[in-house]
């Protein structure tokens, strides 16, 4: 391990306080979730997320890099949940025509009804544990700050999501 430069902005004892707030709450709070939804409807958090993303379109299609995009994932880690998923019969993969090598997941009736059956369960856990914890302004302010942090992460208008190791490698080619 490598010594610190002199000049490291060590945090104040309150910004080490916020800090490992966040980090708790970034690590326990997806846990919880994907507890329920593991023992109540046999998903994962990040499948629950996935069938939603798509529950959501009209058409119930989107590509897979805008799935990956939508939960903050890396197209490697979807591929891998989209392929349990279509075992499962939850959602089918196509090739989208066009250049390079687009997929596109489709929302099968299947995996329609499955989120649609975790839904209520999933909503009234997120109430339980975060929207009916805090206040509205505590509410209002953990959106602000949560938006600021993203835009810090993956600024608006940047060619490659920060979490987007595909896109990274074809932007540098």
């Amino acid at each position: 391990m490598t010594a610190a430069p002199d000049d490291t902005p060590w945090l104040t004892e309150g910004e080490r306080a916020a800090w490992l707030a966040v980090a708790a709450l970034i690590i326990k709070l997806p846990n919880a979730l994907d507890g329920q939804l593991q023992a109540d409807h046999g998903l994962s958090f990040f499948e629950y997320m996935v069938l939603a993303v798509l529950s959501e379109q009209p058409d119930r299609t989107l590509q897979m890099s805008d799935i990956a995009s939508a939960t903050s994932s890396s197209l490697s880690r979807l591929s891998h949940t989209a392929k349990r998923l279509e075992k499962q019969g939850l959602l089918r993969r196509e090739r989208v025509p066009g250049p390079g090598r687009r997929t596109a997941a489709i929302l099968t009736d299947a995996g329609h009804t499955k989120v649609a059956e975790a839904a209520p369960s999933h909503v009234r856990r997120v109430r339980e544990l975060l929207v009916d914890a805090v206040t509205p302004d505590q509410l209002r302010t953990l959106n602000d700050v949560g938006r600021t942090v993203i835009e810090r992460i993956d600024p608006p208008g940047s060619a490659c999501p920060a979490n987007d190791d595909t896109c990274r490698t074809r932007v540098q080619q």
